[in-house]
């Protein structure tokens, strides 16, 4: 879970972007990386593989204020959309402290979203973690494309627990810093 340091005074907290290849993800990271004031991001690194790549950068939000005297890093990642890469998005699990599930809202996807919620929960019961106990936010992105789900369909296949959901555009930011913005204040509440 969440790490201190104590030479600089920060607490850092792992978010991960878990979902299906294609979601949006990486968009949502990427939209937010190039919004972040540059004096408190750091260098976003991707590892590539021959068909995903996966993204993380860290960043130090200022209105999110301190905790006991310590600034909160976030680092966020996302995992490879792809099942056949399951490994490696076990291993990006371990030790998160928020998640946010990116959910592809087109009809044609509501299959691999159920899929993917399925394979989170299975990831993260490798590590004792249970997701109702992980600050967690659901983002319904692609809002923009045609044949898309209504919203309460994407609910009744993959927010049965109903955690904080959001529609989202990501390649616009519509909707991408409200899921951010509500993951990363779950996780402050969880650290008091």
């Amino acid at each position: 879970m969440s790490m201190i340091n104590y030479a600089s005074r920060e607490i850092n907290c792992k978010i991960v972007y878990y979902g299906t290849g294609l979601g949006g993800k990486t968009t949502n990271l990427e939209y937010i990386y190039s919004r972040v004031n540059p004096d408190t991001k750091g260098k976003m690194i991707s590892l590539a593989t021959e068909t995903e790549r996966t993204l993380f950068f860290d960043f130090l939000p200022i209105d999110l204020g301190e905790i006991r005297g310590f600034k909160t890093r976030f680092h966020l990642y996302t995992v490879p959309g792809q099942v056949y890469y399951n490994a490696s998005r076990r291993l990006i699990l371990k030790g998160v402290d928020g998640l946010v599930f990116v959910a592809d809202s087109q009809a044609t996807r509501a299959e691999a979203n159920i899929e993917s919620m399925h394979n989170l929960y299975e990831n993260l019961s490798t590590y004792g973690y249970d997701l109702q106990t992980i600050p967690f936010a659901i983002q319904y992105n692609k809002r923009d494309m045609p044949d898309i789900l209504p919203v309460e369909d994407l609910r009744a296949q993959i927010n049965p627990m109903g955690v904080p959901d959001f529609e989202a555009v990501g390649i616009e930011g519509k909707g991408v810093f409200e899921t951010l913005s509500c993951v990363s204040k779950l996780v402050i509440k969880a650290l008091n």
